[in-house]
Order: structure tokens, then C-alpha cells, then sequence
């Protein structure tokens, strides 16, 4: 059980310290805003937690504002923001009706009016007036999601697909001015990409968008191929833009928790990008070379890992990557491998992540369960629920990627 503690403390450690409080304030403390209004616009899964430093901060300068966040990551009221939650991450009515008030809010600003715009990832779901009917949008996102296609891939495609995306927003806010503020949770911190780049210059194409639907093979309505060939703005001039986190401070927070609780620790990289189940198989690999080292050690990667759906299971990338180690470090009484979600979520599931260790190939086969199997039904949330293997954190109020850490006892 001494692992599974350890996965939690890490896990807490690491989500605590990526918190986005004292980076948007660091990012408000030299900022100057003039005369006018402030309005207030939060999107993603870190909006409420975004938004709440900010109202503090700036207590009695903001005239108005709304929190759009997903369905239970919004924590109260927040004077005198509205709050809305919606779908993610696939936009339902919500995701429109919260992005029409937002604009609703901007559209009438002048020269000496501030958008605060506070950004964090899910905006891409959560933030959303789309150019196609929602039912039409809600298909094209599931089977992008289905693909395997990474986070970027889609973005490049839902941003042609929205009113709101790719800088649209920004030039709505006009000719008010937009003080960006962005949570990453991509890797290389794209501001472009991050909620699909509601208010920065789109770097992508128009024939990147069509490449990414003829290589996932997705069926286009014909509006929406027409949408794709519509080119984004690729200049704006009334937006300043702040990043103040990323998957960068996760991983250091996890490698700093580790070495507390007396792990040597080796950070492979913070731009993991593969199939979970590569990565999971990956580090089992790890953790069978060094198992009978002595060493106690912590292997960690951070990123955004990619599921290719072919069942109708539940689960999570994270939860797979626990899944497919538990069968390359069965056996092993001194190793585990566990992956989480910094925002609290993984994949359509209420566990941020999952965890195994030697025994829970066995526990899974005493209980009939073939991991081999589960996984290509893409249900690791059951498999890992029959052996507590679980890990629940709820809403976390930050969402800058995943951690994923092979842990090795030693003696």
C-alpha cells in the first residue's frame, strides 16, 4: 500500500502547486488597465479558479463578467460574474447559450474598455457559436475524439468551424482592447491552439484543417467542409497576450514531491505524445529493468497521451496508461505506474487517472478479467474500479496536461 500512498502524495503535490492563483496574479501585479470597463471572460476547466483570483485582485474595477467551465467545476458565486457550466468535451446548448452572452457582454465596448480574458483548456467545447448546426458539430468532435487524433489536429479543425475560434473572438471584443491570460494544457504552449486560439492569430491552414479530415478519414456535412475553407485572422491588433502555466510546472512539482518522499527521480520528458497504451507499455518496461536495481526511483513524463476509440467501454487515457503497465510489471512486488489528469478528469469518467502496481493483473484475472481485452474495449475504468486502482481527485481548478510516473520501491 506504501506506493499507492506515495502515488496519492505525488499525485496532490503536483496538482496543488499548479493551481493558476498565484500565476494570474503575477500576471495582473504590473498590469495597468485604463480608464474604462473591465469586462470579465473565463473559459475552461480552470475558469472558475481563474476568475476568482482575479475578481479578488481587482475587487470593484470589473464592471461585468461570465465563467463559462464544464459541468461540476464550478465552485460558487463570484461577484459580479455569471456563472455558466456546459458540455465538454463535446459543446451541447449551454456551450452556445454561455457564448452568446459572452458576446453579448463585449460587443458593445469602446476604445478604453479591457476584455480580461481568461483562458484555460476545455474552452474548445465550452466556448462555442458554431458556423454548422450543433448537431452537425457534436458528430465532427466525437469522431475527431474517436480518431486518435492529437489535441492539436482538432483544434485545427473546430476553430474553421466556429465564429468564436481561431481570433474571431478577439476581433468581437473590438475595438475594445483584450488582455489574454492562458493556462496551457498543450504541449509547446501553441497560444494558437490552447481552447483553439479564441483570441490569437491562427498560424494553421485552410489545407491543414482538410489534411487532418482525410487523414482520420472523418464524413464531412457539406457546410462544414465549406467552413474549413474559410481562412482564420492571422493579425490582430488590439490583444495582449500572458501565459502563466503549463505541463512544465506539473512535472517539476511531481519530481519535487518524489524526491521529498526519498525517490531518486529522472523527468523523461513533458512532451509525452503517443497512444496511452504505448506509453503504459513503456514504462513497464522501465520499471522491469531497474526492478531488482535496489534503487528507489521515480521515472516521471508529462503530456497528453491519445486513445484510439474501437470499444464502447469507459475510461481514459490515463486510466489506459495505468492499464497497459499493470501487464508488463505483473509480477513485480516492488513497482507501480500511475497517470492522472491535472484538471480532475480523465476522458468522459469522474477518476482523474488510474494505478497499478505487480498485483493487479492477478487481482483482475481472479475476478475474470483479461487486461489484453478490456483494452481493446477501451474500459479501463472498470477493469481499474474492480482493483481500487481508481484515482479520484474531482475538479482540481487547474488543466495544464497529464503526469505519468513509474514508481520503483527499491529494497
Amino acid at each position: 500500500m506504501s506506493l499507492r500512498a506515495d502515488a496519492e502524495t505525488i499525485m496532490h503535490s503536483a496538482v496543488r502547486a499548479s493551481l493558476p492563483d498565484a500565476a494570474v496574479a503575477k500576471a495582473l501585479e504590473h498590469k495597468r488597465f485604463s480608464r474604462g470597463k473591465i469586462v470579465v471572460v473565463a473559459i475552461g476547466k480552470a475558469a472558475w479558479q481563474m476568475a476568482k483570483t482575479a475578481t479578488g485582485i481587482l475587487d470593484g474595477r470589473i464592471s461585468a463578467g461570465i465563467v463559462i467551465t464544464k459541468y461540476g467545476h464550478s465552485k460558487g458565486e463570484l461577484d459580479p460574474l455569471e456563472i455558466w457550466e456546459a458540455g465538454h468535451p463535446v459543446p451541447d446548448e449551454n456551450s452556445l447559450k454561455a457564448t452568446e452572452r459572452a458576446i453579448e457582454l463585449v460587443k458593445k465596448l469602446g476604445t478604453d474598455d479591457t476584455v480580461l480574458f481568461l483562458i484555460s483548456g476545455g474552452g474548445s467545447a465550452l466556448f462555442e457559436k458554431p458556423l454548422i448546426s450543433l448537431k452537425e458539430l457534436q458528430g465532427i468532435t466525437s469522431d475527431l475524439l474517436a480518431s486518435g487524433a492529437d489535441i492539436v489536429s482538432m483544434n485545427t479543425v473546430r476553430k474553421r468551424l466556429s465564429s468564436v475560434k481561431g481570433g474571431k473572438f478577439a476581433k468581437l471584443c473590438a475595438p475594445a482592447k483584450v488582455y489574454a491570460i492562458v493556462l496551457s494544457d498543450i504541449i509547446g504552449d501553441p497560444l494558437d491552439m490552447i481552447a483553439s486560439g479564441p483570441a490569437y492569430p491562427d498560424s494553421s491552414t485552410c489545407e491543414e484543417a482538410l489534411d487532418v479530415i482525410r487523414k482520420y478519414k472523418i464524413m464531412l456535412p457539406e457546410d462544414a467542409e465549406k467552413a474549413l475553407r474559410e481562412e482564420t485572422p492571422k493579425q490582430l491588433d488590439n490583444v495582449e497576450t500572458v501565459i502563466t502555466g503549463s505541463v512544465t510546472e506539473l512535472a517539476a512539482a511531481g519530481q519535487k514531491a518524489a524526491e521529498a518522499l526519498g525517490y531518486e527521480t529522472v523527468l523523461l520528458t513533458t512532451s509525452l505524445n503517443c497512444q496511452a497504451r504505448e506509453a503504459g507499455s513503456f514504462l513497464a518496461a522501465i520499471g522491469r529493468q531497474y526492478a531488482g536495481s535496489g534503487r528507489k526511483l521515480a521515472v516521471l513524463a508529462g503530456g497528453e497521451t491519445v486513445v484510439h476509440l474501437h470499444g464502447r467501454g469507459k475510461g481514459g487515457r490515463n486510466q489506459e496508461i495505468a492499464l497497459a503497465a499493470a501487464d508488463g510489471i505483473a509480477g513485480l512486488d516492488n513497482v507501480a505506474v500511475f497517470s492522472f489528469g491535472s484538471d480532475g478528469t480523465d476522458g468522459p469518467t469522474d477518476a482523474a487517472g488510474g494505478f497499478a502496481d505487480g498485483y493487479t493483473k492477478e487481482e483482475l484475472a481472479r475476478a475474470g478479467v483479461e487486461i489484453s481485452e478490456v483494452l481493446e474495449q477501451n474500459d479501463a475504468y472498470h477493469a481499474l474500479e474492480k482493483t481500487k486502482g481508481l484515482l479520484i481527485t474531482g475538479a482540481t481548478g487547474t488543466n495544464v496536461n497529464d503526469l505519468s510516473v513509474l514508481l520503483i520501491a527499491g529494497k
